[in-house]
């Protein structure tokens, strides 16, 4: 068996706006194994700024894969704990290898195209115009649950476009989340989410930025709103420190995104504890490419949770990879009709 890796750079059709600033393009890096004239492929979903390893030796990690892949699959899994993206990466080019085609990783109704995921639609942060055109699209498209960013225009346009929604929508008819991906500070966050509350909002994440643990655990216990826990989650490695992190905060939801939290076993991990203590969940994306959103989706759907996930980031990008993945009414199917066109270095299909 070899393995290889090449960096990749996913070009945003639309800048697309956080809290954290404004994306233009997402570094990737996917690890390739060939054994036997066959080949598997896993991405390593790393965000620059917010990966836990974003790294100065990530890019020497990769080489250590390369160099000591016949140490197998658990072997060099448990050696990248401070590396989660490049565990799922790791996971998924060894589930890749071993499946039938390179891209079924786990055959299931939905693969067949006979089930889908429920979504949400994402509504980035921009102008109150482009975030009420962004909302108006999503309508049209048949989402029945809008995640917004929040936290990077004046918060009273914020407050106005969520109005518009409820002006028009009842929560029955349309399920809100809002992510504000720390930006509120302590003092004003109790404040802010009273406001919001007026809105019926399914949930909030990441209201305040992570380890700030016993305000974010107060702020679980009084708020109107469901919190979910996205970014707090990131850099917790150790079972027994994940457990302590849950049982102090005791947020209503966590999310997961699983090259944040060290693939399908770190996700496994936070499920379980987050089920032992009735803490609800959901998983995400973290604008990966299509190769690593369509391992997220397989995966998702076997763990058949039936909220709306959040899988819709595959058409994002101008230089994404055809796929069979698609969105339609809120939900994303496996038209398997649709055929894969990966064309990178070492893996051509």
């Amino acid at each position: 068996m070899k393995a290889t890796y090449q960096k990749y750079i996913l070009d945003f059709k639309k800048p697309s706006g956080t809290s954290r600033g404004v994306l233009t393009q997402k570094e990737t890096w996917f690890l390739i194994l060939e054994n036997n004239g066959k080949k598997g492929i896993g991405e390593c979903g790393i965000l620059r700024g917010l990966s836990v390893d974003d790294r100065p030796d990530y890019e020497d990690k990769l080489k250590w894969v390369c160099a000591n892949i016949l140490l197998g699959e658990n072997a060099i899994w448990e050696a990248l704990i401070e590396f989660p993206s490049i565990q799922f990466g790791v996971e998924t080019a060894f589930q890749s290898l071993k499946s039938e085609t390179p891209f079924l990783l786990f055959p299931s109704h939905f693969t067949s195209g006979q089930k889908s995921i429920p979504i949400n639609g994402l509504v980035w942060m921009g102008s109150g115009l482009e975030m009420k055109q962004q909302i108006e699209e999503k309508l049209e498209q048949g989402f029945s649950c809008i995640k917004l960013k929040i936290g990077a225009i004046d918060f009273d346009k914020e407050l106005q476009l969520l109005n518009y929604i409820r002006q028009n929508f009842s929560a029955k008819e349309i399920e809100i989340r809002v992510d504000a991906n720390g930006a509120f500070n302590e003092t004003e966050a109790f404040d802010k989410l009273g406001k919001l509350s007026e809105y019926q909002l399914h949930s909030i994440e990441q209201p305040i930025a992570k380890n700030h643990t016993d305000t974010m655990a107060v702020l679980c216990k009084t708020s109107k709103i469901d919190i979910a826990l996205d970014e707090e989650l990131i850099g917790v490695f150790l079972p027994q420190e994940k457990e302590a992190l849950l049982l102090k905060i005791m947020p209503q939801y966590i999310i997961l995104k699983p090259s944040f939290i060290g693939g399908f076993r770190g996700a496994n991990e936070w499920i379980a504890l987050a089920e032992k203590h009735n803490i609800k969940w959901w998983i995400t994306s973290a604008l990966e490419s299509n190769i690593g959103l369509n391992a997220i989706a397989q995966y998702t759907f076997l763990k058949q949770n039936s909220m709306p996930q959040g899988l819709g980031t595959g058409g994002l990008f101008t230089n994404n990879f055809d796929c069979p993945l698609e969105v339609k009414n809120g939900q994303l199917f496996y038209n398997s009709i649709l055929k894969w066109e990966v064309e990178i270095e070492n893996f051509n299909i």
